[in-house]
């Protein structure tokens, strides 16, 4: 007896029965629990049929669910107790879809797809409260980052052009949406989380994607009206993600008992400490100020990622002056725009034994200490004087803690 089919069956019904309970706390709705585990299942034997009979069986299978919930809908507009809306329905025929995903060798992505629903269901009320928020400055601001991001982005030649090989135009323009998209992203955050939350998921989110192009968007909010403390506090917090990346990809390259590691960890502790000072200095945000400076500002994206396409230039210049004898030389520059190739590097050349780890860890040093004076002067630049004040001080600690470690840890 072929009992391979078996687990498939389970996981369709597994995420059948996780949509399912969802619905079933909703009255009204056209199907419930069971309903859900069912179509889900009928999707994995159709797609297993399938394999013997034909894909027609898949199609026949979507469309026998489709009419059933026509009929469900038929009959419960006569009783005047149907559900608006089409949601019930669309997801049903999507986890039918779940269901043959599982048999046709996609777990993973039926695990996703099944979780997405699930979520969305659930998230009803503050995805429609975040979409009744939204005003038009608010909607042209996502329009702008579907332009940028959707429809400009993917024509860009994704190849270097110029002298050096270094300025590549995909690239480039990438950092023009992450700017506008973290900064959307940390509206959204603080919109769905409120204030103090929304703060903490921004900034771990900056972190996380870019911490330079989060501190240039977050910077002209300040720039707008947004409050100093927290836009402050959400840029410190990103650059400490920063240090707990490259701890990360530290020891993917070198392994958990990396030479390397120690000094990032005490560094990565000294920015937490400064964390909670600017922590204790974020006031809450009042209404306007958490809804001051729409994201979106275009404008000042591009003229980051004109400076930025001039960064890289000067990067290739330097390696190309010095060589890779003048290591500081070259981390401070690199660091300037991008800790993780520098971190990646070096983590590389000490493995294979090529650098000294003591000298390995400085250098990663020296390219996140540049890259918190650049993230200082776009601040300056950009963001307004109060925010500069407040993050001059905090990054000023910073880079005396970091200068600290390079002078005075043994090795």
């Amino acid at each position: 007896m072929d009992l391979t089919l078996i687990p498939d069956l389970a996981i369709a019904l597994g995420l059948g029965l996780l949509v399912g309970i969802e619905r079933q706390r909703h009255a009204g709705s056209v199907a419930g629990i069971r309903t859900f585990a069912m179509i889900t299942l009928l999707g994995a034997l159709a797609a297993a049929l399938g394999t013997v009979a034909g894909n027609v069986v898949v199609a026949v299978g979507l469309g026998a669910v489709a009419a059933l919930l026509i009929t469900g809908n038929l009959l419960m507009l006569r009783s005047d107790t149907q559900d608006p809306g089409m949601t019930t329905e669309v997801a049903a025929l999507v986890m039918f879809a779940v269901g043959a995903m599982t048999v046709a060798g996609y777990r993973i992505q039926a695990f996703v797809v099944a979780g997405s629903v699930a979520l969305l269901l659930h998230w009803k009320r503050p995805l429609h409260g975040l979409v009744r928020a939204l005003g038009e400055a608010d909607f042209h601001a996502v329009m702008r980052l579907v332009l940028i991001g959707l429809v400009i982005l993917p024509m860009l030649p994704d190849r270097a052009w110029g002298p050096y090989d270094v300025l590549n135009p995909f690239r480039i323009w990438m950092m023009v949406v992450l700017i506008v998209g973290i900064s959307l992203a940390a509206w959204v955050a603080m919109r769905l989380f409120g204030a103090r939350a929304g703060t903490i998921a921004a900034g771990a989110l900056g972190g996380l994607i870019s911490s330079t192009a989060a501190t240039v968007g977050y910077a002209r909010r300040a720039r707008a009206g947004a409050g100093t403390g927290p836009i402050a506090l959400m840029i410190m917090l990103a650059s400490t993600v920063v240090f707990v990346r490259v701890l990360v990809e530290i020891i993917v390259v070198d392994g958990p008992t990396s030479r390397l590691a120690p000094p990032v960890i005490a560094m990565a502790f000294v920015m937490a400490g400064l964390c909670v000072v600017a922590w204790r200095w974020a006031a809450p945000l009042t209404r306007a100020e958490a809804e001051a400076g729409t994201p979106g500002d275009l404008g000042a994206a591009i003229v980051f990622g004109l400076l930025y396409g001039g960064i890289l230039f000067l990067v290739a210049a330097v390696r190309e002056r010095f060589g890779t004898g003048a290591l500081y030389i070259v981390a401070g520059v690199s660091g300037l725009t991008d800790v993780d190739a520098i971190t990646l590097s070096t983590a590389h050349l000490v493995n294979a034994g090529r650098i000294e780890p003591a000298t390995g860890w400085r250098l990663i040093m020296v390219a996140a200490l540049a890259n918190l004076v650049f993230k200082g002067a776009a601040v300056a630049a950009l963001g307004s004087r109060r925010l500069f004040a407040r993050v001059a001080v905090l990054f000023g600690a910073g880079l005396l803690g970091g200068g600290a470690l390079i002078a005075l840890w043994p090795g």
